[in-house]
């Protein structure tokens, strides 16, 4: 059996305590980790920085991926590493998608996603439909996971949940602090195995300082 960790987190751009998150992520233990919100401008040393407190890699590049970014541990291998503008939106802000395609010793190729949709409905419609036709061309299995931005009865969401199934918990990811909605995700392929979901205790001290999101996690068989 070929597992790993997988794992997504909006750090909304560093702006609260950027150690607490990289202990949290420390805590998660993930082999591939999918952020959103890491800062857009000047900012290739301090997402560096961050993969380096965080003891994993950066899949680069950072510019045209809106902000979203892949970071793996020393037991992935990536094959292939892009970034993609999407179109520009109603709200009139630039974002993109990180993507790659990666593989584990003894496991198969897979391709996985860093995505953070549009405040808007008819944006995230668009963008979740353009992600998953690039993803499906990767012709592997596939993870898709971040910040989906509604919740899961709303169709930008019922998109992505109709070729993958929802690997992670179904439990309230926003905000931090108070957390009453799910808006993040981890998506795999129906063919991908699930392990059962590990149940970690993090520090809830750094949970509320490090962002306004929870942290997601789940554990994928990716045996060839």
């Amino acid at each position: 059996m070929t597992r790993i960790r997988v794992a997504s987190y909006n750090v909304r751009g560093f702006h609260d305590d950027r150690r607490a998150a990289a202990r949290v992520i420390r805590g998660i233990g993930p082999d591939l980790l999918c952020l959103q919100e890491v800062p857009r401008w000047f900012a290739r040393h301090r997402v560096g920085r961050f993969a380096d407190e965080c003891a994993l890699s950066w899949v680069g590049p950072l510019r045209g991926s809106g902000g979203t970014v892949i970071f793996t541990s020393d037991r992935v291998t990536v094959l292939r590493a892009e970034r993609q503008r999407l179109p520009l939106s109603l709200e009139f802000e630039r974002r993109g998608f990180s993507w790659a395609v990666l593989r584990v010793p003894g496991g198969r190729p897979f391709a996985a996603a860093s995505v953070h949709l549009s405040l808007k409905e008819p944006d995230r419609i668009r963008q979740i439909r353009l992600i998953l036709r690039r993803l499906e061309r990767a012709g592997a299995p596939t993870i898709l996971a971040g910040d989906i931005n509604e919740s899961s009865d709303r169709p930008a969401w019922k998109l992505a949940a109709a070729g993958l199934r929802q690997a992670s918990p179904t439990a309230p990811t926003f905000t931090a602090r108070t957390p009453r909605r799910m808006i993040d995700a981890i998506f795999a392929s129906p063919d991908i195995p699930l392990g059962p979901h590990a149940d970690l205790h993090l520090d809830r001290a750094d949970l509320v300082a490090a962002t306004d999101h929870l942290p997601i996690w789940a554990d994928l068989d990716l045996s060839d």
